[in-house]
């Protein structure tokens, strides 16, 4: 039976994985769990899986969590804060730490867990498209097992499954296209924050919904496939692929093209996470070929999805440019989705924060280095956007 913390439990990724762990009790259970601020669903995780330790990140929300779980016996070790999240990362005899936290704020537990040398199940895609370069090292240093967990890079990893080193020529990352995939170019300055949360395949949060939407969330993960799989930028192709049936696809050196398939579901690269390297057998609907009907693909179109070439110029420039490029678009997401600025708004704001980057940007980043980035780039992108109407032209 597999030990697993779990870090964002109350999240889309947390409450999948918890669902796998449910479904599967003789092949997982849960040491570790750590939240947002959910107080309720937290509580009532608690008790459904009996963690040993327990931390919710709104450290106001401790006494309110202290009191919804009194009754337990035994009394899981309850923490706050951001140092509470890292120690649930690091704790006991957990093998596997699943990073569903969303944002930078994943990447020092990412890193404790790491260091306490437990694999992990990477569904946080800031620790490497921020953290790569302190990242990586670490994973070498202390030989753990870095494991995707979101479907396209699961895809890629499984498609590599068995290809010989240096068989690899191109990776193919498969786009929805997001809420406007279909919608003309023109037609993006009238559109609001529910129109951009109408995904058309998947169930996800909020913030990586807008970013399919704007694309950022493609061009983050050129960002992540470059760090994991060590694949120049050059042969990392974006393809928009409506159906999302194709997750990811591989060109290998002699032309073969290898694909993962699957339903739009979340639960699937989630699961070959938590079991790898074995593959277990489920009652999940089965992929129906015909009932899937046309796979159809097309070249993304870039006037419509700026973020996506800003992602790659910034991939490109590397140093702490990659963090700068996440943390413009965290801050600048969530100002759109308190409805502050207007989608258009979105890629103008982000590439503002990292021109003006660009000329202290450090080659060879720390981690402080990239946390002090990643800061500046929040509270620049607020700056910025409170004078938008004379920056932006609105």
């Amino acid at each position: 039976m597999k030990a697993i913390s779990l870090l964002g439990s109350t999240g889309s990724i947390g409450t999948q994985t918890l669902d796998i762990v449910a479904q599967y009790p003789d092949q997982f259970r849960i040491v570790g769990m750590a939240a947002g601020r959910n107080v309720e669903l937290f509580a009532q995780q608690i008790r459904q899986f009996h963690p040993q330790i327990v931390a919710i990140c709104d450290e106001s929300k401790e006494q309110d969590l202290k009191a919804a779980i009194a009754d337990l016996n035994p009394q899981p070790i309850l923490l706050s804060g951001d140092a509470g999240i890292v120690e649930v990362a690091r704790y006991g005899d957990a093998e596997l730490v699943v990073t569903g936290i969303v944002g930078c704020a994943g990447l020092l537990p990412t890193i404790a867990a790491i260091e306490a040398k437990k694999d992990i199940a990477l569904a946080n895609k800031e620790t490497l498209i921020a953290g790569g370069p302190v990242v990586l090292p670490l994973i070498q240093k202390h030989g753990v097992k870095l494991l995707p967990a979101d479907s396209e890079h699961s895809a890629i990893f499984q498609c590599l499954q068995g290809v010989p080193q240096g068989g690899l020529r191109k990776i193919l990352l498969t786009a929805s296209g997001g809420a406007f995939r279909d919608l003309p170019v023109e037609k993006l300055a009238d559109v609001t924050v529910a129109d951009a949360l109408k995904h058309p395949n998947w169930s996800m949060g909020r913030k990586i919904t807008i970013d399919s939407a704007t694309l950022m969330n493609k061009g983050l993960e050129v960002i992540e496939a470059h760090f994991l799989f060590g694949v120049d930028y050059d042969d990392i192709e974006i393809v928009i692929h409506p159906q999302s049936i194709i997750h990811s696809l591989i060109e290998l050196q002699d032309t073969s093209v290898l694909a993962q398939l699957g339903w739009a579901d979340m639960r699937l690269p989630l699961l070959y996470a938590l079991s790898y390297p074995e593959r277990i057998q489920t009652d999940w609907e089965r992929l129906d070929l015909v009932k899937a009907g046309n796979l159809t693909f097309r070249e993304p179109d870039h006037a419509k999805y700026p973020c996506m070439q800003l992602a790659y110029a910034m991939g490109r420039t590397g140093g702490c440019m990659p963090a700068i490029l996440n943390a413009a678009n965290e801050q600048v997401v969530a100002l759109f989705l308190e409805e502050k600025i207007r989608f258009l708004d979105i890629p103008k704001l982000i590439e503002q924060v990292c021109d003006r980057y660009q000329s202290q940007n450090q080659a060879n980043p720390t981690l402080d280095d990239i946390l002090a980035a990643d800061q500046w780039a929040r509270e620049t992108a607020i700056a910025l956007s409170k004078k938008a109407k004379t920056l932006i032209n609105l």
